[in-house]
């Protein structure tokens, strides 16, 4: 386990392909579903047998469920392997990011509980068909900064540039229309911190299994709606957003509403490393959900691929048996409740373009394989100094299904900070599905919501 497993020579060297390479051969095609899984990761497991195979994922629920709440752990009898701290990194250091190695170094309480390796990422079967047919017909377009021939499904199943693989991360199913609630908090380096809390509703137009494929606008990803419910000084401003696969060709859309002059803006500045909502300054816009937005101030170098701990299958952490503050501590989240799993990543390599701006210069962002989320993230000032190490860890949705994220973690190593979102654990509802038209989420609709 000391050697990261890399993409061999003949592939690495389809890997460095252009971005504008047409899709793939139908013979390549016909390996998904084969030799590999229906959204293009290896099926097999690993030589050393510490990656099982892929066999469907988990679609089926524990006892205890209900929909709309928490979802109970299937995975609760498995116990810790082993754990990676600062007094052993060195043994597990190649199948860690440097983000992580420098978050031991920097925290030495910090550490990584190990647990068996479940692939339990599922999703619906249209979209495994949809990705499927997507492997021959969808082809990078504006440069790279936006794709065709598609409205659902992964775009780049068996990619053949890092653009392709962010576009995977993008375009990766995440529900159809559901409304959800969560917590941020910037925690200072003294563990305090203010709670923020969200009502968040999402419409999936790409890929959304509720919707005909004449409901699915070309060209748009999502509408996404926001709304601060605490604290009273923040409570009542909305965010609106719209999403599109090609954002050079249609920009991101979105519009702010004010309580307090009640009063509907557009919002130009809801991209990029403009500042996220609440955020004291600790993460972009596009860092939510580990990386959104365009992508056309970076370029995007293809890595290839490597074993590596990850948070999987993260229902403790995320779940109701803790309170906010069991989950957040100083410097960085309890890692007792936090689950890692050894699974193999695409990394990908961004680096920022000549003539653009943005407050990081390079970013290193590591990929599951069996769902394309972006899992882990380290990002470099532009003295070329490691920053900030971000984590995201997710559960599966087993009745949805999709692999859905959780708690995301953005710590900032210069200033022993850290972001945490989606937070969860002390929330009823979890994934509720809701029925909305584009006019709920018009801009004229904005006013309406307000609550003063």
């Amino acid at each position: 386990m000391r050697k990261p497993l890399f993409i061999a020579t003949l592939l690495a060297a389809t890997l460095g392909a252009t971005a504008a390479q047409a899709a793939v051969s139908a013979a390549d095609a016909e390996k998904l579903g084969s030799t590999l899984t229906p959204m293009g990761a290896e099926k097999a497991g690993n030589a050393a047998g510490t990656i099982p195979a892929w066999t469907g994922g988990q679609t089926t629920a524990p006892a205890g469920f209900k929909p709309g709440g928490h979802y109970p752990d299937p995975f609760a009898a498995d116990t810790v392997q082993f754990t990676i701290s600062s007094a052993n990194m060195d043994k597990y250091k190649d199948n860690l990011s440097p983000g992580q190695i420098a978050l031991m170094k920097r925290y030495p309480d910090w550490k990584m509980n190990v647990f068996p390796t479940r692939r339990s990422a599922a999703y619906p079967a249209g979209i495994y068909a949809e990705t499927k047919a997507n492997a021959t017909k969808v082809k990078l377009v504006s440069g790279g900064n936006g794709f065709e021939g598609t409205t659902g499904g992964i775009a780049f199943p068996i990619p053949q540039s890092g653009l392709e693989v962010i576009w995977n991360h993008l375009t990766s199913y995440k529900g159809d229309t559901y409304a959800t609630s969560w917590g941020q908090a910037p925690v200072t380096a003294s563990g305090d911190y203010n709670l923020v809390k969200f009502d968040y509703e999402y419409d999936f137009i790409y890929g959304n299994q509720k919707k005909t494929a004449a409901q699915r606008a070309d060209n748009q990803l999502f509408y996404f709606l926001q709304v601060i419910t605490e604290p009273p000084r923040l409570a009542g401003g909305i965010l609106l957003v719209y999403d599109y696969a090609d954002q050079v060709k249609e920009p991101r859309k979105a519009w702010t509403y004010n309580p307090g002059q009640r009063r509907v803006r557009l919002a130009p500045t809801v991209s990029y490393d403009n500042p996220g909502t609440a955020s004291d300054g600790l993460r972009t816009t596009d860092d939510f959900f580990m990386f959104n937005g365009a992508t056309d101030r970076y370029d995007w170098k293809l890595v290839g691929k490597k074993e590596m701990y990850v948070p999987y299958n993260s229902y403790k952490i995320n779940g109701p048996s803790l309170k906010t503050k069991d989950v957040l501590k100083v410097g960085h989240v309890n890692p007792d409740p936090a689950r890692y799993e050894l699974h193999r990543v695409w990394v990908v390599e961004a680096t920022l373009k000549g003539g653009t701006s943005h407050l990081y210069k390079r970013r290193t962002m590591y990929l599951d394989e069996d769902s394309w989320t972006i899992l882990v993230a380290d990002k470099y000032d532009n003295r070329d100094q490691l920053w900030r190490v971000d984590e995201l860890h997710t559960t599966q949705y087993y009745d949805v299904p999709f692999l859905a994220p959780g708690l995301e973690v953005h710590h900032d190593l210069q200033s022993g900070r850290y972001i945490a979102l989606s937070l969860r654990n002390e929330e009823k509802t979890v994934y509720t599905p809701i029925n909305r038209t584009p006019a709920d989420f018009s801009p004229d609709a904005l006013r309406s919501k307000g609550t003063r």
